[in-house]
Order: C-alpha cells, then sequence, then structure tokens
C-alpha cells in the first residue's frame, strides 16, 4: 500500500485532549478522513480515534460522555513529513490514515491511500424492505405508501437513497407491495440519483426477510456482501463503516444496534425467596435494540425459506441455532424509523438540521 500525503483541511479531524466520545463522532461525521487526531494545546498527537474505536467502546458500555483519552489510541502508527513510516508495522496492522507528524511532534498532515483521493463506487448492493403497509400511520398511509412519505423536503426513501449514493453505493433492489406502482413511478430505474434500480415484486406479505428469497428471479442474486434497510428509517450512519465492519469480523450477518433507556416508573425488590436483598427507586436501564439496519452474506440466503413469510429476527435466529457468527453494529449517529405517528413527528421535528 503506497501512501499519499493529504493536506487538505486536517484540522477538521483535530479533537481536543479533554474532548468526549460524543464530540469525536461528530467529528468523524462531518469529515470525510474517518479519524480524529487527539492533540494537546500546541497540536502534538496525543492519539487518535476511529468509528471503530467509538463502536467498540459503546459496546463494552462506554457512553458517548466517556472522555476520549479512555478510547483513544495512544500508540498509532505515523510518519514524518517525506512520509517515511514502518512499513512491516502498516502491513500487520492494516492502517490507512497515518498522522504525519513535524520533527517537534506537530500534526502536518494525513497519508493515506492515493485512490481513496478520488471517489469509489461501492459494487455491493443495497435491498430496501419497501413493501410495508404502515397500518400504525393510520390515515397517512391510506392513499400514500409509507416510504413516500415526506420527511422535511422530501420522501424518506429518497433521503435514504441519496445517504447511500453519497457513500458510493450504486446499486438497489426495492422490495415493493403495496402501492407498488407509486414507489416505481417515483423512482423509476433510479438513473435521475445516478444509481441501478431493480423491483422485487411481492404478491403476498413475505415479512422483513423473506422478499430476500425473490432475488433469484429478478437475476440479482448477491456474490458479495449486501445491506437490508426497512424502507422506513432515517439515519445518518455510516454504511461504508457498517460494510467495513462486517468483512473485517468476517460475520455472516451484522446487525445495526443502538442504545436505548428505559425509565421504570416503579421501585424493583430483589428477592432471595422471601427475604428482601436490595431496592432500587425507578431505575433506568441501557439496553441495545434493532435498528433495521443489517449487513448479510451471501450464504445468509439459504437459509430463507422461499414463498413463505419471514422475519429478520426469524433468520438470526436461525443463524444462531446454526453457530453462524452474527454481529452487532452499534449506531451513535441520529437514527429514526418513521413507524408510529409520533415517530414521523419527530423525525419533521429535526429533519431540517439533521440534513441540512
Amino acid at each position: 500500500m503506497t501512501l499519499t500525503m493529504y493536506r487538505g483541511d486536517v484540522a477538521s479531524t483535530f479533537s481536543a485532549k479533554d474532548a468526549t466520545l460524543a464530540q469525536c463522532a461528530a467529528i468523524l461525521e462531518h469529515s470525510e478522513l474517518q479519524i480524529a487526531l487527539v492533540v494537546d494545546d500546541a497540536k502534538r498527537l496525543l492519539g487518535t480515534v476511529t468509528d471503530g474505536d467509538i463502536r467498540r467502546a459503546l459496546l463494552r458500555g462506554c457512553g458517548l460522555e466517556t472522555p476520549v483519552a479512555e478510547v483513544m489510541n495512544v500508540a498509532p502508527i505515523i510518519a514524518n513529513e517525506e512520509l517515511l513510516v514502518n512499513e512491516g508495522a502498516l502491513r500487520r496492522r492494516a492502517a490507512r490514515r497515518v498522522p504525519v507528524l513535524a520533527a517537534d511532534g506537530t500534526v502536518v498532515g494525513l497519508a493515506l491511500p492515493a485512490e481513496e483521493l478520488r471517489f469509489q463506487r461501492i459494487t455491493n448492493p443495497v435491498v430496501v424492505m419497501a413493501g410495508g403497509l404502515g397500518t400504525r400511520l393510520a390515515e397517512l398511509t391510506r392513499t400514500c405508501p409509507k416510504p413516500l412519505l415526506r420527511v422535511g423536503d422530501k420522501p424518506v426513501l429518497e433521503t435514504m437513497l441519496e445517504r447511500f449514493a453519497a457513500q458510493g453505493f450504486y446499486h438497489f433492489v426495492f422490495s415493493v407491495n403495496y402501492r407498488a406502482e407509486m414507489i416505481e413511478r417515483f423512482f423509476g430505474d433510479g438513473s435521475a440519483w445516478g444509481v441501478e434500480i431493480t423491483y422485487l415484486r411481492e404478491t403476498k406479505r413475505l415479512g422483513t426477510c423473506g422478499a430476500l428469497g425473490l432475488l433469484e428471479t429478478v437475476e440479482t442474486v448477491p456474490e458479495e456482501p449486501f445491506f437490508v434497510i426497512n424502507g422506513d428509517v432515517l439515519t445518518k450512519v455510516n454504511f461504508e463503516q457498517m460494510l467495513h465492519f462486517h468483512q473485517q469480523h468476517r460475520q455472516c450477518a451484522t446487525m445495526a444496534v443502538r442504545q436505548h433507556s428505559l425509565n421504570f416508573p416503579f421501585g424493583v425488590v430483589e428477592l432471595d425467596g422471601h427475604q428482601v436483598t436490595g431496592l432500587t427507586e425507578k431505575p433506568t436501564y441501557q439496553m441495545f435494540v434493532n435498528a433495521g439496519i443489517y449487513v448479510l452474506s451471501p450464504a445468509c440466503l439459504d437459509y430463507i425459506p422461499r414463498g413463505q413469510y419471514f422475519d429478520m429476527t426469524e433468520l438470526l435466529e436461525t443463524l444462531l441455532a446454526k453457530r453462524q457468527p452474527v454481529g452487532s453494529f452499534p449506531v451513535h449517529e441520529y437514527w429514526q424509523d418513521i413507524g408510529q405517528l409520533e415517530d414521523f413527528r419527530a423525525a419533521n421535528q429535526v429533519y431540517s438540521s439533521v440534513f441540512s
């Protein structure tokens, strides 16, 4: 791997040593360089934080308020201004972002593979489950399919498509059923967005996963890992990072998960037989919930029955029963489904500030 110096707006990757994970996550979201450089007041490098570092910290139970100093890599691979770097360490650790330092330890640039300075198209398909009835949205979906409901100034499915396309994805498959003709008429073959769209036409309800059995009927059976996402999800998650996470950890399936707090309205009593051993007044429980975004390896298709109603949770349970590796990818970016009326209203209230 040959590294090339990037001297653009590297300052946008800087994070102070007393920053939190939330602040680092914001830097990663707004910088295309996919790394946060933690520096002191003199811009001397103290460590680095990547998207993977943050998500691994979340899975360990850290919150977004955790100081970055507890998570950062304090011994990253570095290069000098002549791009001299330990090539052996570079190969062993597969580093693709290397801080470039002056003799006094201050950051003067970032080295990355030359090909990454050019926009790359990603061939992995994206399957969108857009055939649901949207019954929980009552009158809103009586004459309009849920994926075409407008959040902000455009349909939720258009926002999703544009988010994927901006990250290099161009091969889309829409699974449609309810008012399918409206979705097909709006998006067509995808050329207006610079992408390719084919359609899986459900003739009966097949659940959140069963439609994948139709892929073979339209000659689009994936030969590489592919995304499956619910058609009512708005998110700023880094899809490319999720795909990389799936491949790096050699998962059969990877599901996006999101931290959720549940405030229990009663005092919880712990018992040992009839003895009270503890009391917790109105506790808050932290848990991970399914975010409706998945990366599946092609082998997963072998576990999906053809022509039957089959939900994604059934597929994941089947994979676990067969001892196939199922990974989790924690989402710390904005995420909202619009499956219920209050969620739809909440998404509209923040859309302009989140997706501007």
